[in-house]
């Protein structure tokens, strides 16, 4: 794997001399984005409402264990017994909430898909037109995992991606930086960073 890693890193140079080519910052774009602010707003409110939707269930399903526990030995075994599936089932129905909520496919991957992708696939959708018309042959996104530890400004359309939605870019763009042996070689990430690659 490391070998063809390398194999197509030593082939990117050759590749990206012969055509044109532009970068852009899906980060920096979406935060001019008015609606995607909105969107992200709203997801954040709602996963915090199910997580503490969550968070009372295991608290209650805490009260219960600390009476249980405190009766235990008063109690003849039947009833212990019964006392002690309810408590399984309790726990069993909460877990069941938390992947219901948080887990893969779950309802907050749905939201997201509802309230966030449609955004991510205008932007992609607006990169795209943009390759077509100016005819780059590749348009790479700096914000992503991989490293890009120098890009030239005049590469960068993120500006004129901005643009052609129909939003004006902040003043608070992203400034390009020389690579060093102090800096870091990867790049600082979002916990929610959206992933702009066609699916």
């Amino acid at each position: 794997m490391k070998k063809f890693l390398l194999f197509i890193a030593m082939l990117i140079p050759f590749a990206l001399s012969a055509q044109k080519y532009a970068c852009v910052n899906t980060e920096y774009i979406l935060s001019n984005i008015p609606d995607y602010e909105r969107a992200q707003s709203q997801l954040n409110k709602q996963a915090a409402d199910w997580q503490k939707e969550i968070e009372a269930k295991f608290q209650e399903l805490e009260n219960l264990r600390k009476t249980f526990y405190q009766e235990a030995y008063l109690l003849p075994d039947n009833l212990k017994h019964k006392r002690e599936e309810e408590l399984k089932a309790k726990e069993a129905e909460a877990r069941a909430l938390q992947v219901k909520y948080f887990g893969p496919g779950g309802d907050l991957d749905k939201k997201r898909a509802e309230l966030i992708k449609p955004i991510q696939d205008r932007v992609y959708n607006a990169i795209e037109r943009i390759a077509n018309e100016k005819n780059y042959a590749f348009i790479l996104d700096k914000s992503g995992s991989a490293t890009l530890l120098y890009v030239n400004a005049k590469y960068d359309v993120s500006d004129m991606v901005l643009d052609f939605l129909g939003y004006k870019a902040s003043a608070n763009k992203p400034e390009d930086k020389q690579p060093s042996s102090s800096s870091s070689s990867s790049p600082k990430r979002e916990v929610g960073n959206p992933e702009m690659r066609k699916p």
